[in-house]
């Protein structure tokens, strides 16, 4: 059988006097009188493993603290704020991907890849276009973000075409014949997320967007009259408005269309939104808003008539 230490109760003491240790009082493994060298050698060897035991154990206890992501809660809603609904300009052809494109937080991407799911997808927005972050998703060691809605499968109404007059085109097209799409940019950092905030996720995000022309525009929106300030704060188009004014409110249209009235005046038509559902119209003349509509559109069907009433 092996070595058994014995429990005994002693006061611990140093070369000049008793120990004032708070563990003075607790018991200690010491070695019976009657033990050898080999007992003294089993109490050093036990010791050794019970003082490694007592260094896991307290790495274990100060683990969730010692390895937390350093980016607070605190932090976290304040990049969910400032990033979400943030307008900005492509300053690279914008791939339509379902998987993320991925840019690391020095700024660095693989321009190949991009172009690869360019090829295959085509784009989401060309250089120049104006892009707004539509979602923001925070994980440990990386930000997600939607770019103009994501990616979405064929609907139903791909196919549906909506319009004024003789000019009718495909809801889910835009004004050079594209399709809508959006895209998902993946931000990723070498490790847990750091401390930091959305004016230096911008920073980090200038190889491929510019937000500086949007903070120009806030300054612009600082100078308009109050109701078309109010309006474009509740991301609505009112009567009066420029063209400028509405896409600072509503961003890019679905759809345009331009026609010819019988007095010989050309309208320009905005079309905002996606059935079933609101859709918007807002219709330019000479570059301002007179007129703008909500509809809504639905599935097609009729109703059955309602049962007669019980005698």
């Amino acid at each position: 059988m092996g070595f058994i230490p014995s429990l005994e109760w002693r006061r611990l003491r140093t070369r000049r006097g008793s120990s004032h240790h708070h563990f003075r009082h607790r018991p200690v493994l010491c070695p019976l009188s009657h033990a050898g060298a080999a007992a003294a050698g089993g109490h050093r060897a036990i010791a050794q493993r019970a003082g490694s035991l007592t260094i896991a154990a307290l790495l274990c206890g100060l683990g969730p603290n010692l390895f937390a992501d350093k980016l607070s809660f605190d932090e976290r809603v304040e990049i969910e704020r400032g990033l979400t609904a943030e307008f900005a300009t492509a300053k690279v052809v914008l791939p339509h991907s379902k998987k993320p494109l991925v840019i690391h937080s020095d700024g660095r991407y693989d321009k190949a890849a991009w172009e690869d799911a360019l090829r295959e997808t085509g784009p989401a927005a060309r250089l120049g276009d104006q892009i707004q972050i539509t979602a923001v998703k925070i994980e440990s060691s990386k930000i997600l973000l939607e770019i103009n809605g994501g990616t979405k499968s064929g609907h139903w109404y791909d196919h549906v075409e909506i319009g004024m007059g003789g000019n009718t085109s495909p809801v889910s097209r835009g004004q050079n014949g594209q399709p809508v799409n959006g895209s998902h940019v993946e931000l990723v950092f070498p490790g847990p997320l750091p401390s930091l905030k959305s004016a230096e996720i911008r920073r980090m995000l200038e190889p491929i967007f510019d937000f500086e022309k949007h903070s120009a525009s806030e300054q612009y929106v600082d100078r308009l009259p109050e109701p078309v300030k109010k309006a474009i704060k509740e991301q609505r188009a009112i009567e009066g408005m420029d063209k400028d004014q509405v896409l600072l409110a509503l961003g890019k249209p679905h759809n345009k269309s331009r026609e010819t009235t019988r007095e010989g005046d050309e309208v320009e038509n905005w079309i905002y939104g996606e059935p079933p559902g609101k859709i918007v119209f807002v219709k330019f003349t000479e570059g301002k808003v007179v007129e703008v509509k909500d509809s809504y559109a639905n599935i097609g069907g009729t109703t059955a008539p309602p049962l007669p009433t019980a005698r």
